[in-house]
């Protein structure tokens, strides 16, 4: 059994499958709370490796994000692009954060919790 040395946040409205997250060890589920049904988000807690993330990758909608962490390196996957950020110092989110705006993403959901 290959070690799940990283845990991420995964929005599964993001996917373009959903059926990927059946093959991933979810260890948390938050549903927002938005009145209309259609306008909550589930966002899951997952355990994964490097191999289960590559794969969960591929399926990343073009303005989403996903972010993995260990330790306080936090890792944001968008749709073809990756940014590897020191957790503790907000100065190495940036171009993360200006990426994400670019593609329309509030600046406000581009927090990257790690709790």
């Amino acid at each position: 059994m290959v070690e799940k040395e990283f845990v991420g946040c995964v929005i599964e409205e993001s996917l373009d499958d959903n059926r990927v997250l059946n093959d991933l060890e979810i260890i948390g589920i938050k549903i927002t709370n938005e009145p209309l049904s259609s306008d909550r988000w589930h966002i899951y807690k997952i355990a994964a490796n490097k191999n289960e993330i590559e794969k969960l990758w591929v399926h990343l909608k073009d303005t989403w994000y996903m972010h993995f962490w260990k330790g306080e390196n936090i890792t944001v996957y968008f749709k073809g692009k990756k940014f590897d950020l020191f957790g503790r110092y907000k100065s190495t989110w940036s171009s993360a954060i200006e990426y994400g705006k670019s593609l329309g993403i509030p600046e406000g959901q581009l927090d990257f919790p790690t709790d």
